[in-house]
């Protein structure tokens, strides 16, 4: 059947058509079923058709599905800012609707820079931010992100005033005998490093992902680096803004993956865990001192989305949050993620194709490499992670797989992101199909002898 969609992939086999699914399960038009085991790109995370979610959305439709957030504001983004802010985590104090992650970056650096516009610092324009990072599609989250596949075609439009400093990776990042207060240290001398060359007047924030997502693959950094990059950004005036995008709202265990880092952000943008894939929605949660800088200036947010604190995409995103605190699903995530890691590591424990098992609570990533823990990787041509996409999904088994994981070029991983709402059983089989995938991959790319 001839598509008149504009797909991300243009070329071979037809992408299959999704018409249904329900839990974990999506379904396609050949009824074929496929266990979502990475929530699309980790959106779903109480998977597909929850009644509570729908009875929500289809309730705020028939009372309000659209009105322009400068002529009125409603109930359902009034009732999910009070719920999200109204007890001030972290000393987060208001919150901005938009449409996705990107908006929500997009959105945030234009707030961060009206603060420093609001409190006479006209100066500071520029953003740092890590390489091996992604902050989002559009022009400038792009420009901050340290995506390198993702940029490549677009550099020579992207705005140059973003730099990157090195990520904050313990797995392919270590010196030679480095422990993690050693690694830090020196982290923080190449961020103090950079606030000096760029000028320390000039630095508007700093960036970057609580846990990295989908480039680096479920990466966490090592114990004290957020509190001592806050340290760096606080002796230079600089906000801390921290993506959590693809790792926050209870994808890792706690609501905020922050709580974990003993640091809290200026600026804090979500959004897939947000609204669980049910409406686009992304958020930008900003501190009583950025906000009450505007309020004390100018009084009016420079900056503004067509959709913006849309009524029916804040209807269901409170829906989502209501179930997640009500069924206490992020005691499940935990409960959950622990048996994900162990179950991994018992399938794929000494597997000579696998070079490391990592995440927290239900953000997991498998990364391959072709002598297992501190082998090489695959070379790129390859196309390891993509082929294991492949035959997962021949499997029944969706799982988000990732290229230039160690630095931007070279190594493959395979993200998964359950649903919260998983239970032993769908861990079980999760684990299976990947197995049979990543086995299967390995004696085509390698010729190893079954089993792998």
């Amino acid at each position: 059947m001839t598509s008149h969609v504009l797909h991300r992939r243009l070329s071979g086999p037809p992408i299959p058509r999704a018409v249904s699914a329900s839990g974990l399960i999506i379904t396609d038009s050949d009824g074929r079923e496929v266990i979502d085991a990475s929530g699309g790109a980790a959106v779903s995370c109480l998977g597909h058709g929850h009644p509570r979610v729908v009875d929500a959305i289809c309730r705020q439709a028939g009372k309000l599905a659209y009105a322009h957030n400068s002529f009125f504001t409603s109930e359902p983004a009034e009732e999910l800012a009070d719920l999200l802010v109204g007890h001030a985590p972290g000393n987060l104090a208001t919150a901005c609707f938009v449409a996705g992650g990107s908006e929500a970056m997009e959105t945030a650096l234009k707030l961060v820079r009206q603060y420093h516009l609001e409190t006479g610092q006209p100066d500071r324009v520029h953003f740092i931010a890590r390489r091996q990072s992604y902050h989002g599609n559009s022009l400038g989250a792009l420009a901050l992100s340290g995506n390198v596949a993702r940029r490549a075609a677009y550099a020579p439009m992207l705005p140059r005033n973003f730099s990157h400093v090195s990520p904050a990776d313990p797995v392919h990042g270590r010196l030679a005998g480095e422990d993690d207060a050693a690694m830090v240290a020196r982290l923080a001398a190449e961020l103090e490093a950079e606030f000096e060359r760029v000028g320390p007047g000039r630095v508007a924030a700093f960036c970057a992902e609580t846990v990295v997502g989908a480039t680096a693959g479920a990466l966490a950094a090592p114990a004290g680096y957020f509190a001592a990059i806050r340290r760096v950004c606080d002796r230079h005036g600089a906000l801390l803004v921290l993506d959590e995008v693809m790792c926050g709202m209870g994808r890792t265990g706690t609501t905020h993956a922050w709580e974990q880092e003993a640091v809290t952000p200026d600026v804090q943008i979500v959004a897939k865990g947000l609204g669980g894939g049910y409406q686009p929605i992304g958020a930008v949660l900003a501190g009583a001192r950025v906000a009450q800088a505007i309020a004390n200036g100018s009084g009016s947010l420079m900056h503004g989305f067509t959709y913006m604190g849309h009524p029916l995409a804040c209807a269901a995103a409170l829906a989502v949050q209501r179930v997640i605190a009500e069924d206490r699903l992020l005691d499940n995530v935990g409960a959950m993620g622990s048996l994900l890691m162990r179950t991994l590591s018992d399938r794929f424990g000494g597997h000579p194709r696998v070079a490391d098992i990592r995440g927290r609570g239900l953000l997991v990533a498998v990364e391959l490499g072709i002598d297992g823990p501190g082998g090489v990787p695959f070379a790129p041509a390859a196309k390891v992670a993509d082929r294991i996409k492949a035959r997962a999904m021949e499997l029944g088994l969706a799982c988000y797989p990732g290229a230039g994981t160690i630095d931007g070029v070279n190594g493959d991983h395979v993200l998964l992101a359950p649903p919260y709402i998983a239970q032993a059983d769908d861990i079980a089989r999760i684990v299976e199909r990947l197995g049979e995938a990543v086995d299967s991959v390995c004696r085509e790319v390698v010729q190893l002898p079954a089993p792998c």
